[in-house]
């Protein structure tokens, strides 16, 4: 069976990739989600702290895929959950995903981080919601909050649930690290040489 014209590959590519586009594009009264992130990373760089991230579902891979980046960078980046995460301190950074606003295991590993005197950034659609943050970067993308809400810009999703945040997350991610490489002086084959080799 062939593809119509308006489901072809290409054109199926270009409108999600357009959808995912309009989340950076979208007025907001909010700082930005890139600057805010970068900032806050190199602060913690800058002060020798380990970078965290948390995120479940979905989201929490996208996280998991910032944290092998830093990690590349040179950074002490750390997957909360993992068996080999240190204990966070107040040199540390804690980053976590809150698309719809609040998990209760987010407030959770949050609510930890803070009362260790770790700094925590939140990144979410919902940023009304959010708890325990010292930062909130926006993220202007349509999650599972707001997936069933029937208005214009909801029939026009092409992305099911909280699809459009996290591939918008996956995109400021690259953007995040796209800044970072200049910030911390890093160059590819510095980057290359601290991929794994075990695979």
């Amino acid at each position: 069976m062939g593809e119509s014209s308006s489901d072809s590959m290409a054109v199926l590519a270009t409108k999600i990739c357009n959808q995912i586009n309009s989340v950076f594009t979208k007025p907001t009264s909010h700082p930005s989600p890139l600057q805010t992130t970068v900032d806050e990373i190199a602060s913690a760089a800058a002060r020798g702290g380990k970078v965290f991230v948390y995120g479940v579902g979905r989201e929490g891979l996208m996280m998991k895929a910032l944290c092998m980046r830093l990690a590349h960078l040179g950074l002490s980046a750390h997957c909360v959950g993992d068996m080999t995460t240190p204990p966070i301190s107040s040199s540390d950074l804690l980053i976590a995903s809150a698309g719809p606003g609040g998990f209760s295991t987010v407030d959770a590993i949050c609510g930890v981080a803070k009362s260790n005197g770790g700094r925590v950034l939140i990144l979410t659609a919902q940023p009304e919601s959010v708890k325990y943050a010292n930062v909130v970067a926006y993220v202007a993308a349509q999650t599972m909050a707001d997936d069933g809400v029937e208005v214009e810009e909801r029939r026009a999703s092409l992305l099911p649930m909280g699809s459009v945040y996290e591939g918008a997350l996956f995109v400021l991610f690259e953007m995040v690290v796209f800044k970072l490489v200049s910030i911390l002086g890093q160059n590819p084959d510095e980057i290359r040489s601290r991929h794994t080799n075990l695979e």
